[in-house]
């Protein structure tokens, strides 16, 4: 029998298990369903290619074919590891915009303004450029800035300079827009994960028991309280009980499909699939939000760029043994070096896109590496940050092993195109500035022959894919379409309580892992607090 119960070793689940167990008091049992982050390339930031590629450490999910997006089956990577997507992301640093916390709070949401999630960011973090009235130091999470800075980095910010826009190195300051280098989630060169920042220092407590290869099919209720769970692991199955609470942190796919798969959601999804209702709540796997992103890539002639090509091997060998031992060289890049947050409307306060530099030419999310052994190259990807379009995640069938349907909806409402492509022209204009004249080869995607707004429409229903974000199937507030309240706890039962992305009732600006591990701080401080 445990105090609590944490169903989810990624970004929330870490901190969780860290926080609720560091007092001595109470038994925590954290389940997850992936391996432990014993894999040495998750630690290596180049190491990204490999564990996008993992069959082990990444779900490798698929949307169903979205009919806005040229009828494409898209590919949702995930991190099915202790860690979580943490373990296999590009390790950027943001929080996104303080407004966007101040929205949540105005939909009713008390405890979420900026001001009051301010200290629990600050919290969080280890900001080794130094503290400030808007970073700490001393906090499990280590910030840092790039150790290696690739020349083609610096060259889109004299680009982006020459294009009018502000230089900015603190995107998590006061100031969000401009154009600079990421701080990124790294310590002494290599990926700082959430398993790193918080379960290195937790594991040996005799109070915590961390599973892995616990895949959780089922909450059990008495009546309409959560007691416990049924996990497998080994082909087995085993039921653990909770005292206190039951902690739901598998992320804004997985975490409501058990709710579902445990008699919680709508009641006609519930009973299409002949699942007895716990609870009727409508808003389980609906609110799907995600950041839709378009690439440009252009061939380069100076070969600064990463690359897989035959003239880069001797290169990258020499990198390796640098990184060894020294950690730096080019194996600390985390892919997205730099980046930056603009707005086509110049009084909008919020930004509307965000943008990631790669010194390296576009790979699909490292699954197709061919034109990294054929070419030189730098690909800029623009994000669409506040998407009109929302999808949801339903069930295919019963079984948890059966990935349910993601709906992301992407372009649904035509708003998201005029967006994106006054996004992208944007986008060429910057890659067009003098600063890369000695360097660009050719514009290879979408291509000099594509021109018109019809084209380039075209060009990104047929290329579009996400950047990484699904927020909101469990969105957090007081209407009738919240799953939770603004304590995390469901509505209509007791004892149980979502903390992950899928909780954010709007998405927020920018990269989500840091918004989660700080949903997850502030979680924590609710739940000892309730005792």
């Amino acid at each position: 029998m445990y105090d609590y119960i944490i169903i989810g070793g990624g970004s929330a689940g870490c901190v969780l298990a860290n926080r609720l167990s560091e007092n001595g008091k109470w038994q925590v049992c954290l389940l997850e369903a992936g391996p432990p982050d014993t894999n040495p390339l998750i630690r290596v930031p180049l190491g990204i290619i490999a564990v996008l590629r993992s069959n082990q450490l990444n779900w490798k999910y698929k949307t169903v074919p979205q009919k806005h997006c040229a009828n494409r089956t898209l590919f949702w990577p995930r991190g099915r590891v202790l860690g979580g997507s943490s373990a296999i992301n590009a390790m950027v640093y943001t929080r996104g915009n303080p407004e966007d916390y101040n929205i949540w709070s105005q939909m009713g949401n008390t405890g979420w303004s900026y001001a009051e999630v301010l200290p629990f960011f600050k919290k969080l973090e280890n900001f080794e450029p130094g503290a400030n009235e808007y970073h700490h130091m001393g906090g499990p999470l280590n910030i840092a800035k790039l150790r290696n800075v690739n020349p083609l980095v610096k060259i889109f910010i004299q680009a982006g300079l020459q294009t009018g826009y502000l230089s900015n190195n603190d995107f998590t300051s006061n100031i969000q827009c401009g154009i600079g280098e990421y701080l990124v989630m790294q310590k002494d060169g290599q990926r700082c994960s959430n398993a790193h920042a918080y379960l290195n220092s937790a594991k040996q407590r005799k109070n915590l028991n961390i599973i892995t290869h616990a895949q959780v099919s089922k909450i059990l209720f008495k009546e309409k309280h959560a007691t416990g769970v049924i996990y497998e692991k080994n082909r087995k199955n085993t039921e653990i009980h909770a005292k206190k609470e039951i902690i739901l942190s598998a992320g804004t796919i997985v975490s409501p499909q058990i709710l579902l798969l445990s008699g919680v959601g709508p009641l006609a999804e519930l009973e299409k699939h002949k699942i007895n209702v716990t609870y009727d709540l409508p808003g389980v796997g609906e609110n799907l939000q995600d950041h839709l992103d378009i690439y440009i890539t252009c061939l380069e002639k100076t070969r600064l760029s990463l690359s897989l090509h035959p003239t880069w091997l001797g290169r990258g060998l020499k990198n390796l043994f640098y990184y060894i031992l020294k950690g730096e060289g080019e194996l600390t890049c985390n892919a997205a070096e730099a980046g930056g947050f603009f707005t086509i409307n110049k009084k909008d306060p919020i930004p509307q896109f965000q943008w990631h530099f790669l010194p390296s030419v576009e790979t699909h999310h490292a699954q197709d590496l061919r034109m990294m052994f054929k070419y030189y190259g730098y690909t800029l990807k623009t994000a669409l940050l506040h998407p009109f379009s929302k999808g949801k995640i339903t069930l295919q069938n019963t079984n948890i092993k059966t990935q349910p349907l993601i709906n992301p909806n992407y372009l649904s409402d035509e708003r998201d195109l005029e967006l994106l492509l006054a996004g992208i022209k944007q986008s060429l204009l910057v890659l067009s500035q003098p600063a890369f004249s000695p360097h660009c080869l050719r514009e290879f995607a979408p291509g000099e022959a594509i021109k018109t707004d019809e084209q380039i429409c075209d060009y990104i229903r047929q290329h579009a894919e996400t950047i990484y974000h699904p927020v909101g199937t469990c969105k957090m507030g007081i209407d009738a379409m919240s799953v939770v309240t603004p304590e995390l706890k469901v509505h209509g039962i007791h004892g149980l309580r979502v903390v992950d992305a899928s909780i954010m009732p709007t998405i927020i600006s920018g990269n989500t892992n840091v918004p989660v591990t700080m949903i997850a701080e502030k979680a924590a401080d609710m739940i000892l607090s309730d005792i």
